[in-house]
């Protein structure tokens, strides 16, 4: 029973909604159901317009205009021709193709001789000997000597030794002292 009270109410609801917007919609006196502004209801006004006559002379300077461009086609993704040459001919030695590569840099120079090698004497970290100049100097793996080489690695006969800056790297391998500098 309460199911069919709720089905009623709703039903008139809906029909007092509906009566509403018919009475709403149907309150405009022209009959034509909708309110709002018509395009008959406004009355017509020309633009102001200061210089209403078509100006030739300056229409005929556009047409005498004429492209001096390179008359490529935009819809292609080739690079446009190269221009022709307006004077003498120009004899080229060598075309150049592709961009230039700088030549290698120097090979890595260090300004030192190793000469010898020593373990610590609690572990398996290694010293390297280098001497430069007159200075005897006492390197660990991973330290840095003069200021910009690391030593990476100390080896049976060889160190390899890296610039910091650079990155470059180098194997020195041992030189006897009499020889001096041979690397």
């Amino acid at each position: 029973m309460k199911g069919r009270k709720e089905l009623y109410l709703s039903a008139a609801v809906l029909i007092l909604l509906a009566i509403a917007v018919y009475s709403f919609l149907s309150s405009r006196g022209d009959g034509t159901g909708f309110p709002g502004v018509l395009a008959s209801d406004t009355k017509f006004e020309p633009l102001q317009i200061r210089e209403p006559e078509l100006r030739m002379d300056l229409l005929e300077n556009v047409r005498k205009l004429e492209y001096t461009g390179s008359h490529r086609n935009i819809f292609v993704a080739a690079p446009a021709p190269p221009p022709q040459p307006v004077g003498p001919a120009v004899v080229k030695t060598r075309p150049i193709i592709g961009p230039r590569v700088p030549p290698p840099p120097p090979p890595l120079q260090v300004p030192a001789d190793f000469f010898g090698y020593a373990l610590e004497p609690h572990g398996t970290h290694r010293v390297a000997f280098f001497t430069s100049g007159d200075d005897v100097l006492v390197v660990g793996e991973g330290e840095t000597f003069l200021g910009r080489f690391r030593l990476d690695r100390v080896g049976n006969d060889s160190v390899d030794v890296e610039e910091i800056a650079t990155g470059r790297h180098i194997t020195l391998f041992v030189q006897p002292p009499d020889q001096g500098a041979n690397r």
